[in-house]
């Protein structure tokens, strides 16, 4: 399976292959890596890349706010992905707007709430910040993955959350 990944501006070309019950043989922008992953958590994976060379990642993967947007957490450093953003859907009309049903946003990681911008009942847009989660020094504003309407509102600000802990539901 082949993704194309934006991080921090720049589109990386990403072949995945298994090729074992935890193995996977990787091509990123035409460089191959064979990868041992192992998860660990919900959005956990501890990977060992290359087994000669002995190189260990810790990596937290999380939704993001939109279609295709990840939150991810490499070695305690945080960065936006955006999977296959160029590709169009084949449904029409603006990516990440059409969400269907109830749609969770979890903590990507442990931290502390330090704001909640909208309370249930509220009208959203796609990709309108609702929660401020602290993690790491550093805020991250955690949006909206459609427009709808808030259900649920589960955090209050000065609460600390686990990774995957849900914070708020949008319908």
């Amino acid at each position: 399976m082949t993704f194309e990944i934006e991080v921090n501006g720049r589109t990386r070309t990403v072949a995945v292959e298994r090729s074992g019950p935890r193995h996977f043989h990787v091509v990123v922008d035409g460089t191959a890596h064979e990868v041992d992953a192992a998860r660990v958590g919900n959005f956990g994976l501890s990977l060992l890349l290359d087994d000669r060379t002995g190189v260990s990642r810790e990596l937290q993967v999380a939704p993001g706010g939109g279609r295709g947007e990840l939150l991810v957490t490499i070695d305690g450093r945080l960065a936006i992905a955006s999977v296959n953003k160029g590709r169009t859907s084949g449904r029409g009309g603006e990516s990440g707007t059409g969400a269907a049903g109830e749609q969770a946003i979890v903590a990507p990681m442990p931290g502390k709430v330090v704001r909640v911008l909208l309370a249930a009942g509220d009208e959203v847009a796609a990709r309108q910040a609702v929660v401020v989660v602290e993690a790491m020094k550093m805020e991250n504003e955690l949006r909206s993955p459609k427009a709808g309407r808030v259900k649920d509102v589960h955090v209050t600000p000065g609460m600390s959350v686990e990774a995957g802990r849900v914070l708020a539901v949008i319908e």
